[in-house]
């Protein structure tokens, strides 16, 4: 099986076990109050392959895996370090703060940026940060309710880009605008653009809240050497799989990049529900514009009890109410996502004409269960059930590809 654990990777472990807090300081430097953070996650996926072997180390082709890489895994699972974080943070001097993260596990840069805050609310940021387009995404890794993101989050969602940010808001409202440009570590997503959010939370209590949000985001489609090229694909909601069962392939002639995103929340107690819709459009200079969209709703329900906080326009997670015990969580999760901007005329069976893009379309079911226990530890349990189909141009049909997906995770942070 393919364990990816480096030296680096190894030695944090060893040197933070012991910790029984979310955050260890470390000294004032400087006049800043510098404290270290980390994550650890550990994923185990099983694949019951309907089509496509999602559990392929090697190369995918139709149906079938071939070049195979020795490395010990078998079609039907794999294990790996899913995330390895290790992150600085300073308060101060006075109103800046600054933050920088690394994966080693990805060997990417997460958050590094300095912020100064202008009063209790408004705040300038100037760095890598996660843009202001994805409830989900900007919600911590650590606290994501489900093993993976939704595809909406994974598709449409943008992370991390280095840029400027000015944010502000209220105790129950939020306006976020950035510019950025290309990811901070090499070779990652590209294309200069903007983003836009607002958030408002009308009902916000303890245990009882109801958020509202919309984002829009803007930025040019091209790859890491400035040539005109993006699209859009998702993994079935399994961070392992080898493939991706729906993609629009790769647009040559791709101008500019544009999502709109709603989003809503309701706390009531120890129960969630949370939902996203995001369309997006590709403009094209030589064909139609390209336009998909998905969505995802979910519900969680705390078992022992506890609630969820609210604050800068997102939920949460408190910790355990009695440590001991932990606490346990169960959750079901709808999401969905359409790729298809075009049609198949089968007039002649034989020779079929595509009109458009034919990129597919994906449901997916996941239940799943989480145990935070004390204040560093997370383990959780997904099962995702696919409904996939898509137009194959070598069958001349289309085909449909309904895998099952059992999902484990161990997570350790601090």
């Amino acid at each position: 099986m393919k364990l990816a654990l480096n030296t680096l990777t190894l030695a944090t472990l060893a040197a933070l076990a012991p910790a029984a807090h979310a955050e260890i300081f470390i000294d004032q430097i400087g006049n800043s109050e510098v404290s270290f953070e980390g994550l650890i996650q550990a994923d185990y996926n099983y694949f019951d392959s309907d089509y496509v072997q999602l559990g392929c180390d090697g190369t995918i082709s139709g149906s079938n895996c071939t070049n195979t890489i020795n490395s010990g895994d078998g079609l039907d699972g794999d294990f790996a370090i899913r995330r390895a974080e290790i992150i600085m943070k300073g308060k101060g001097p006075g109103m800046w703060n600054w933050v920088l993260g690394y994966d080693a596990k990805d060997q990417k840069f997460l958050d590094a940026n300095i912020s100064y805050r202008f009063s209790g609310f408004t705040t300038l940021t100037v760095g890598q940060f996660k843009q202001p387009n994805s409830f989900e995404e900007l919600t911590s890794t650590r606290h994501n309710d489900f093993i993976a993101k939704a595809m909406t989050t994974n598709m449409q969602g943008i992370a991390r880009r280095t840029g400027v940010q000015l944010s502000t808001g209220g105790d129950n409202w939020t306006v976020a605008a950035s510019y950025f440009d290309d990811e901070l570590s090499r070779n990652r997503a590209q294309g200069a653009g903007y983003g836009l959010r607002g958030t408002f939370a009308p009902i916000l209590s303890d245990g009882n809240i109801l958020h509202l949000g919309l984002s829009y985001v803007d930025f040019d489609c091209e790859n890491n050497v400035g040539q005109p090229r993006c699209g859009l694909s998702v993994r079935p909601d399994a961070d392992l799989a080898a493939t991706q069962l729906i993609n629009t392939g790769t647009f040559t002639d791709g101008d500019k990049v544009n999502t709109t995103g709603l989003e809503g929340v309701l706390v009531k107690g120890p129960f969630k529900i949370q939902s996203e819709y995001m369309t997006t459009t590709i403009s094209r200079d030589l064909n139609p514009n390209f336009k998909g969209d998905s969505w995802y709703v979910y519900g969680v329900w705390n078992l022992t009890g506890e609630t969820w906080a609210y604050k800068s326009g997102l939920t949460t997670t408190n910790l355990p109410n009695n440590p001991d015990k932990g606490m346990w969580q169960l959750g079901v999760r709808y999401d969905t996502a359409d790729l298809n901007d075009g049609s198949v005329n089968f007039a002649n069976p034989s020779s079929p004409v595509v009109t458009g893009v034919m990129g597919g379309k994906e449901s997916n079911w996941t239940l799943g269960v989480n145990w935070y226990w004390r204040s560093n530890f997370k383990f959780s349990a997904n099962y995702v059930m696919v409904d996939s189909t898509k137009y194959s141009s070598s069958l001349k049909l289309f085909n449909d590809d309904n895998p099952n997906i059992f999902e484990l995770r161990a997570q350790f942070y601090w």
